[in-house]
């Protein structure tokens, strides 16, 4: 089990923030040249038991390359997440920080029946592109930081993921201070955008272009 502490920036220009990366000499990383289309189907009982404990059951599809890439490489991830860690320090309240378990699927299909049939449902489902950078050697306060811009139905944001003084100062570097921080997950920051736009929430996924 890893402990993954994390948080979320809200990127408003997008072409200015890869401009700054590319200046610390940032590659992308993964297969796809970094950019991976995600569905993720969040599973849980019909009375939220998961959830209102603080876990969360989700499982991933990844495609490389982007959605609907022909031939393009994919693979399916289960993740269990444990409560997040609050206020037990200092970085418990800057940072997102739970404990984390994941593994590699080779029938998705499978396990999403064996948790229905015990009593689960994937009752939301989220799609995002995500493209992960590392900056250059030269950075070395950065070599366990990952950089991960995601492209969201609701905005793009980047979560910045590692030691708990890299985010800090990757965040600097960025230009972002501490009151940038979010530690809200994207079922939150969607719950949030339905209600500013006066709609009722479903999924969080891209819309369909009608042809």
């Amino acid at each position: 089990m890893a402990k993954e502490t994390e948080i979320k920036l809200r990127v408003e220009d997008v072409k200015a923030f890869e401009r700054k990366l590319k200046k610390l000499a940032a590659k992308t990383v993964g297969a796809g040249g970094g950019r991976v289309h995600e569905f993720n189907t969040i599973f849980d009982t019909p009375e939220g038991g998961l959830a209102k404990h603080g876990q969360l059951l989700r499982i991933r599809r990844e495609t490389a390359g982007g959605k609907g890439k022909a031939g393009g490489p994919e693979r399916n991830v289960l993740t269990f997440k444990q409560p997040t860690v609050r206020g037990v320090s200092d970085e418990g309240a800057r940072f997102k920080i739970r404990e984390e378990t994941e593994t590699e699927l080779t029938d998705s299909g499978a396990l999403t029946k064996i948790f229905e049939g015990l009593g689960m449902r994937g009752w939301f489902s989220y799609e995002k592109y995500r493209t992960t950078w590392k900056l250059g050697a030269k950075e070395k306060w950065a070599k366990d930081l990952l950089i991960e811009v995601d492209e969201t139905p609701v905005g793009t944001f980047v979560e910045l993921e590692g030691p708990p003084d890299a985010i800090d100062r990757a965040a600097k570097t960025f230009g972002f201070a501490r009151k940038d921080y979010l530690l809200k997950n994207y079922l939150t920051l969607y719950a949030e955008d339905c209600r500013r736009r006066g709609v009722a929430p479903g999924n969080m996924l891209f819309e369909t272009k009608k042809k």
